[in-house]
């Protein structure tokens, strides 16, 4: 048993060792409060945070939901964030960090103060709008009115603005943080939200050996404050 266990350390070793000294790229499609060009967002900091313990260095990168999912999976960049279990079914490059970097509240926002939800179920009589390439959404937004899907933040919040929705579903600190910054006016996110749910790293699996190593920095930032330290930098408070 210690003879298998010290020949996994010398392959883990002997891999690390190849990406020690090299910069991974890491694709993202979010944006503030999760991730900014700077790479300053909660996200964002969280990451590099657990790649720079275990010896790697890493660049952001950003790019539409879909493509950002693709690129990784084809290994034109070496990891995704920020994404739900199960992702690995639909693209099998990849590969999960079974450590959460975060939890998302998948939150419908609308302007009709009269609209009020309970579960996926409830959206039936409206018309909503989501962002490409949402995945849980996909498989849970089906039986609705209308279904419109568009590329980015703005053009969600747009399709409010120009009443061609009723609703449309977001991450409730990423869709406060948008309203915040554009200071649109009559647009309020709704409780409760429709799903809370754990948000993971996913590395190509040409990487694959540094999941392990990758979910213990992560635990470990856990342990020590320094994810809680990140969340009270960036929002102010740890939510």
């Amino acid at each position: 048993m210690h003879r298998k266990i010290l020949a996994l350390l010398m392959v883990l070793a002997a891999f690390t060792g190849n990406v020690h000294g090299m910069t991974l790229e890491l694709s993202t499609s979010d944006a503030p409060p999760y991730s900014t060009p700077a790479g300053s967002g909660l996200a964002d900091r969280t990451v590099m945070e657990a790649f720079r313990r275990i010896g790697v260095s890493t660049k952001i990168l950003t790019a539409p939901s879909e493509r950002s999912l693709v690129n990784a999976n084809l290994g034109i960049v070496d990891g995704e964030y920020l994404r739900v279990a199960g992702i690995e079914k639909m693209y099998p490059n990849l590969v999960m960090v079974p450590e959460p970097v975060c939890e998302n509240e998948f939150t419908a926002f609308a302007r009709d103060p009269a609209i009020k939800l309970r579960g996926w179920e409830s959206l039936g009589p409206y018309s909503v709008g989501f962002i490409t390439g949402w995945k849980l959404l996909e498989e849970n937004v089906t039986k609705v009115r209308s279904l419109t899907k568009v590329k980015d933040d703005k053009a969600l919040f747009d399709l409010l603005t120009n009443d061609r929705v009723d609703i449309v579903i977001f991450d409730r600190r990423r869709g406060e943080a948008h309203l915040k910054h554009s200071r649109e006016r009559g647009v309020r996110p709704l409780t409760p939200p429709l799903a809370r749910r754990p948000m993971y790293l996913y590395v190509n699996r040409k990487h694959s050996a540094l999941v392990s190593p990758l979910a213990e920095a992560l635990r470990q930032m856990k342990r020590d404050g320094a994810s809680s330290r990140i969340m009270t930098s960036v929002l102010g408070v740890a939510d």
